[in-house]
């Protein structure tokens, strides 16, 4: 064999060891370095690395991050972790978390926490930070450890979706669903700090006209504008949401007081009420407000949407365009409205409702001008129910199209036996004006009486100016070319009157009744709004009727004022078709003013059982009457003038009284401060005391009943004797 390729003893060796190689398998490669690793896995972007001193402040950032946030991210070294990673926005439909801040605090794991960063280009990104609190042999601790990815991508989306399913699309307000667990969260979190807050439900009066007359699209901007609108007048006072088609809800944390609440309402309302322009067109609409107050009106979500519920039901019923407040008697009256109306459709059938008339006399010679129809009904059960309870009920159905034109040719059939100067006034539904055919009703009643038709007058409130304004002005111009003469009822206390007062419709104004009442108080500015309205008329070739004047220096005023019609009981209540006639056959047409001297603060008659606290003893009362300033209760005996009670008028309304005369079984109270309007022609105080309260003085919450919170019976340990005599109580019709 050559040399070349002869073997060495070595080489055997070599070849021996490759063979035992070879039977052991491939030998072991080498570890790679943990660091290297690290650095892998960033580049593969399947996450970054970071870790805090002792201190808080961030201490390292794995270069893959520093790179992705962009030039100047080196700088975040050494900054609070706090300061670099912050907190998602909730409210834009992020998850719900505990803040960071919190987190590292308390030095608790970090458990897929959600963190937003800014980069150098200043758009935000979101990482998703896993980190543990790392400590040393001592236990002491040393900082975190931690690592995190980036989620921009689909936490964006995720946010989208989630905010998407909060936010009406329409108007980008809260939405139902929002605006549920937005109510919900902050009764449960105030229930535990004992705070307040108030619900107002809101619908739009006439929409659904703006939307039939003019089109979906213009209904879907009268949304937007309506949206905005109620946007700016709440601002930062609560959040303002649509819970569908023309419903809105106003969310008010930590506003309990009734007087600010309804001064909202107010704006609300009044600021809706202004005209809208849409496509070169313009429309009107209005709405109503129904506010109910947490804890009092309800602890729940559920309790205090349907308390505020059915304040919007009692305000439509009161009159469109106005608001009211929960009171624990409305849900007797919900029951009660459902039964009148089914009573009020055999009263109708049966021909049940008959017409009274009232005077509106000249303040100067005191000669009847005119007569208004007003509608009375008389029932065998009941006995008379006040148009103030059948007319809302009639205004939810077309039952009041058919009174309506019941009124009117009944009306027209009784003017004719009048001497031929007297005019007579017919109430008109807005319901009843838009309906299709209104002329053609009002042209056959003239017709079938005989009744000239320059002694027929339609009065007319201002919710008509709702909806399509061309329409409504196309109605007014059918209703002149018939000869009749109109009038504006209620003026100033609806919508936007003075923008349609220049259209020259109108021949006579009816100044509301509410800038009558108190007109002579001091103070009061009234005045001056009745001279200016009466100023306005002259100027326009109008007659102005003052409503609802009561007392001698009241009629003093608005004769002295200039009004040429003075309407009211200081003249005549409503009477009789005979008794109308039994005026002309006396051969005068006038009537006396006879009344009070001067102006009472309006009372409300009643027949209620409450409480009155005097020390720590708690007596049972009847309320009789009512106003701002007072009260007259029976129930008591010897009660001294000049006692300091506190009247309870339920509910956590409690009034601060003092006597201010007494006879043997009956006591007239002055209130420390007046109470205000509840919006539906009652009074409440401003505030109430909370329930929360009560339970602090040893009453339970359960044994003040479900939605009112009377003051309970007080205990009876370590109580003084009483000083009063309890008498025995009795309210009318019980």
């Amino acid at each position: 064999m050559p040399l070349g390729f002869r073997r060495t003893s070595r080489d055997t060796r070599g070849d021996e060891a490759a063979r035992r190689g070879t039977e052991r398998g491939p030998a072991p490669e080498r570890t790679p370095d943990r660091a290297v690793v690290l650095g892998e896995v960033e580049e593969l972007g399947i996450g970054m690395f970071w870790a805090t001193d002792a201190n808080g402040n961030l201490s390292f950032l794995s270069q893959r991050a520093l790179a992705d946030l962009g030039s100047g991210s080196d700088t975040l070294i050494g900054k609070p972790l706090t300061n670099v990673f912050g907190d998602i926005d909730e409210e834009a439909g992020g998850p719900t978390q505990r803040s960071l801040a919190f987190k590292i605090k308390a030095r608790s794991r970090l458990d897929e926490q959600i963190v937003a960063v800014p980069d150098s280009r200043g758009n935000k990104r979101w990482w998703r930070l896993n980190g543990r609190p790392l400590l040393d042999a001592k236990g002491e601790f040393q900082g975190y450890r931690g690592s995190a990815v980036d989620i921009s991508a689909q936490y964006a989306y995720e946010t989208q979706v989630a905010r998407a399913s909060q936010v009406d699309e329409l108007t980008g307000l809260a939405n139902r669903r929002k605006l549920g667990e937005r109510l919900s969260a902050m009764l449960s979190a105030f229930r535990i700090s004992r705070r307040s807050g108030a619900l107002m439900m809101l619908d739009l009066d006439r929409f659904k006209q703006v939307n039939d007359t003019m089109g979906h699209p213009a209904g879907d901007e009268l949304l937007k504008q309506v949206a905005q609108r109620l946007t700016s007048i709440v601002g930062n006072h609560g959040e303002v949401g649509r819970l569908g088609g023309d419903e809105f809800q106003v969310l008010l944390p930590d506003m309990d007081d009734r007087g600010t609440l309804g001064e909202l309402a107010n704006r609300i309302v009044q600021s809706v009420s202004q005209p809208y322009h849409i496509n070169g067109r313009r429309a009107i609409i209005g709405t109503s407000v129904g506010i109910a107050v947490a804890p009092y009106d309800g602890l729940e979500a559920d309790e205090l949407t349907s308390a505020a519920d059915m304040a919007l039901y009692r305000a439509k019923e009161t009159r469109s365009g106005t608001f009211c407040f929960f009171t624990s008697q409305l849900r007797d009256a919900a029951s009660k409205s459902a039964l009148l109306g089914d009573r009020l459709r055999d009263a109708v059938d049966n021909d049940e409702l008959k017409l009274a008339y009232q005077p509106l006399v000249d303040p100067v010679t005191n000669e009847v001008k005119c007569f208004e129809a007003l509608l009375r009904w008389h029932d065998e059960e009941e006995g008379d129910i006040s148009p103030a309870q059948f007319i809302p009920v009639a205004e939810n159905d077309d039952l009041i199209i058919r009174i309506g034109e019941m009124a009117l040719k009944q009306a027209c059939m009784d003017a004719l036996a009048w001497p031929e100067t007297i005019r007579v006034a017919v109430n008109v539904s807005a319901k009843q004006f838009i309906r299709p055919g209104y002329r053609k009703a009002v042209a056959a009643a003239l017709q079938a009486s005989g009744l000239a038709p320059g002694r027929l007058e339609l009065e007319i409130t201002e919710s008509v100016f709702v909806g399509d304004l061309e329409t409504v002005d196309a109605i007014f111009r059918d209703l002149k070319k018939l000869g009749v003469r109109l009038a504006l009822d209620d003026f100033g206390t609806g919508y936007s009157s003075l923008g349609y007062l220049k259209h020259g419709h109108f021949d006579k104004i009816k100044i509301d009744q509410s800038f009558v009442r108190g007109c002579t108080e001091n103070g009061d500015i009234n005045p001056a709004i009745i001279a200016a309205i009466v100023a306005l008329a002259r100027a326009l070739g109008m007659e102005t009727v003052a409503e609802g004047v009561e007392a001698m220096d009241e009629l003093d005023l608005v004769r002295e004022r200039g009004a040429d019609l003075v309407q009211g009981y200081i003249f005549s209540r409503p009477i009789t078709q005979d008794q109308v006639l039994e005026v002309f056959r006396e051969g005068s047409a006038k009537f006396r003013p006879s009344g009070p001297p001067r102006h009472r603060a309006e009372r409300i008659t009643i027949f209620r059982k409450v409480g009155l606290i005097h020390e720590d003893h708690y007596y049972d009362v009847i309320l009789r009457n009512l106003s701002k300033t007072g009260a007259r209760i029976t129930g008591l005996a010897g009660v001294p003038v000049g006692t300091d009670v506190v009247l309870d008028l339920g509910h956590g309304q409690l009034v601060v009284s003092k006597v201010v005369n007494a006879s043997e079984n009956s006591q007239g109270l002055k209130f420390e401060t007046p109470l205000i309007s509840d919006g539906s022609g009652g009074f409440m105080t401003r505030h109430r005391i909370s329930p929360y309260s009560l339970a602090e003085a040893g009453i339970p919450l359960a044994a003040l009943g479900p939605g009112a919170f009377p003051l309970a019976k007080w205990r009876e340990a370590n109580k003084s004797d009483p000083k009063f005599v309890q008498l025995e109580l009795s309210v009318p019709g019980r």
